[in-house]
């Protein structure tokens, strides 16, 4: 029986095999009069608290173009693909949006690893891919060596900025000793690896600076990670996790009596979810355990922010999630420079997607407005959401961050905000 998935295509991996078996050509269900772009983004897995309402930003950023006349006058097609948190799954979805739904752009993915596992296919195919919330410096990297032709941007900054961010904050807070203790991906590794010096040239120390705790993201008991990481009594231990994982630590360091206690714990933005609290529990006492848990996280502070957030409550009665404002703007930007290009295609959009978010060009945060303009023939400068969205030379955005902390009643509020000057990253 062919395993069909939501969007009714048979299986991505058994039409390949047959394919491979007998020689035909894979069927597309595109249409090359309309724009096709995708989201791939984690809607099972460690990340899912995420998936769900990023995924629901790009609808309502691509419900919103059409409402509006769509692009070159033809609704947009959006296909959702779920990456599951999983490289593996990831890079199979993208070799199917790419090569069987012949898609121009792709938001996402959320996690680093996950993207890393999907650009080379998109770049292969001549896709872009824009993620929302993928940070880790490799991409950085690989597209000042020329690897992702173009093709790889994001709207979050890198985490080169993040580092610190975070280190200022350990700081600020009067912090001399911090010890890491990390998911061990690209998302993970690459935060340690620009937080540690980062700390270590305002001062501080890492007191497991040679030997960074590093937990597999498979794993479901964090006994000994969390054992090794609060060893010695540092004044805090930097926790890069995600939502699932992370919460299982923090239980884990309230069952070994460490967490509240001496040693404070600061997050990253992976573990900035309005529902931590009730996800991570209370004590006995009826107290939420992670009361008094600090982080950092991505300022969503774009000109556009307040129109958005307006949008998305509107339709989805609630607030916005962390990336959800960088998830619309990524969307955004294929579909104004699909506008601008003209064109289906990816390698149109990657050649034109600078044009419509930098300068120069009129300042526009409205997108009806910005694909009213280039129909005009005039020049624009998207102003987003998350930003203003200007992508350097290697397909970034820099920005402020966030300080966040749960509060006892277990919300998330913003505390203060850090900006950073992204030295680490030059």
């Amino acid at each position: 029986m062919a395993d069909l998935n939501r969007n009714g295509v048979i299986s991505w991996g058994i039409a390949a095999l047959c394919c491979v078996t007998s020689g035909c050509q894979l069927p597309s269900t595109a249409d090359d009069s309309e724009l096709r772009m995708a989201t791939l983004l984690p809607i099972t897995g460690d990340l899912s608290q995420y998936g769900t309402p990023m995924q629901q930003s790009a609808q309502l950023l691509v419900k919103t173009v059409n409402d509006c006349g769509g692009v070159w006058g033809q609704p947009v097609t959006l296909i959702n693909e779920d990456d599951q948190t999983e490289p593996a799954r990831g890079a199979a979805a993208m070799s199917k949006l790419a090569e069987v739904d012949r898609v121009a752009g792709v938001v996402g993915a959320a996690a680093s690893s996950v993207s890393s596992a999907a650009v080379d296919i998109a770049v292969r195919n001549r896709v872009v891919q824009i993620s929302p919330a993928s940070t880790s410096p490799l991409f950085t990297e690989r597209a000042r060596k020329g690897e992702f032709q173009g093709y790889w941007f994001r709207t979050a900054p890198p985490d080169t900025f993040q580092g610190e961010a975070l280190a200022k904050l350990a700081k600020d807070q009067g912090f001399e000793s911090v010890a890491v203790l990390t998911i061990n991906n690209d998302y993970g590794n690459g935060l340690t690896d620009t937080f540690i010096p980062a700390f270590k040239a305002l001062g501080g120390t890492v007191a497991n600076e040679s030997n960074p705790t590093r937990y597999d993201p498979q794993s479901s008991t964090f006994e000994s990670e969390v054992r090794k990481a609060f060893a010695g009594q540092p004044d805090a231990v930097l926790l890069i996790a995600y939502p699932e994982t992370g919460s299982l630590i923090l239980k884990s360091a309230y069952q070994q009596g460490v967490l509240g206690q001496q040693t404070q714990l600061i997050a990253t933005d992976g573990l900035k979810d309005d529902n931590i609290a009730q996800l991570v529990g209370k004590d006995r006492q009826g107290q939420y355990l992670a009361t008094g848990m600090i982080g950092t996280a991505p300022s969503a502070g774009g000109p556009a922010l307040a129109a958005f957030r307006d949008r998305y409550q509107a339709a989805y009665n609630r607030e916005p999630s962390v990336f959800d404002p960088n998830t619309w703007d990524a969307a955004a930007l294929i579909a104004l420079a699909a506008e601008k290009a003209q064109a289906n295609s990816g390698e149109a959009v990657r050649d034109h997607i600078r044009a419509v978010a930098s300068a120069p060009g009129q300042e526009v945060t409205d997108v009806c407005e910005a694909l009213n303009l280039i129909r005009d023939g005039k020049d624009i400068n998207y102003q987003g959401a998350s930003g203003t969205v200007d992508l350097n030379e290697d397909g970034d955005v820099t920005g402020s961050y966030d300080v966040w902390g749960i509060e006892p009643d277990g919300t998330l509020k913003i505390q203060s905000q850090i900006q950073v000057e992204g030295t680490q990253s030059q």
